[in-house]
């Protein structure tokens, strides 16, 4: 795909084409939906730059950069899948499986060999790596509401509803790993 130029006037009335070419309003819960998703992927790309520029280096930050990097894609997938019109498939068109989610099932678990079982309530925080991943896992849950809603009035894949609901289980866990591996606080709630 060559983009040659980035705008185009046929957004000023409101009204955005979805793949396929139907044209549908700007605040159609569809495109809520896969902007939340872009919104979701924006907030892991800022993880995966101050996941760069950590001071420690090896092979904690090579596999959160590795891991980070495929859910990008993968979210980039479930946006184009939601920005295509009901009915429509195209050749080569991304997808979003049950072995994707087993991926991201698979994931947690690794992580999770690392960490201590939870005795409290985490509130989102810690250093900035960990802290733009519960942003990431807060904004991956509305993407899911946004879909769920979707889905009880068009057409939508129910493994795109899996992997956005496997991905905020993903994102928690992988900021309490981050907090670990990279010596950052964890805040538990605390009960007055």
């Amino acid at each position: 795909m060559r983009i040659s130029k980035v705008y185009t006037r046929t957004g000023d009335s409101g009204k955005t084409r979805l793949a396929g070419g139907q044209e549908v309003w700007k605040d159609s819960l569809r495109v809520e939906a896969y902007g939340t998703v872009d919104e979701l992927n924006s907030v892991i790309g800022l993880a995966r730059v101050f996941n760069g520029h950590e001071k420690q280096t090896g092979n904690a930050v090579t596999r959160l950069e590795r891991s980070l990097c495929w859910i990008q894609n993968k979210l980039f997938d479930l946006g184009g899948i939601l920005a295509t019109a009901p009915g429509e498939a195209f050749e080569n068109m991304p997808t979003v499986t049950a072995e994707h989610v087993q991926h991201l099932e698979n994931l947690i678990d690794e992580w999770q060999k690392d960490l201590e079982p939870l005795k409290e309530f985490i509130l989102p925080g810690g250093g900035k790596v960990s802290g733009f991943l519960h942003q990431a896992r807060t904004t991956c849950r509305r993407a899911e509401r946004l879909c769920v809603t979707l889905a009880r009035e068009e057409q939508v894949d129910e493994q795109l509803v899996k992997f956005l609901n496997r991905l905020s289980d993903a994102l928690f866990v992988l900021a309490r790993w981050v907090a670990k591996t990279q010596d950052e606080p964890e805040y538990m709630w605390e009960r007055e």
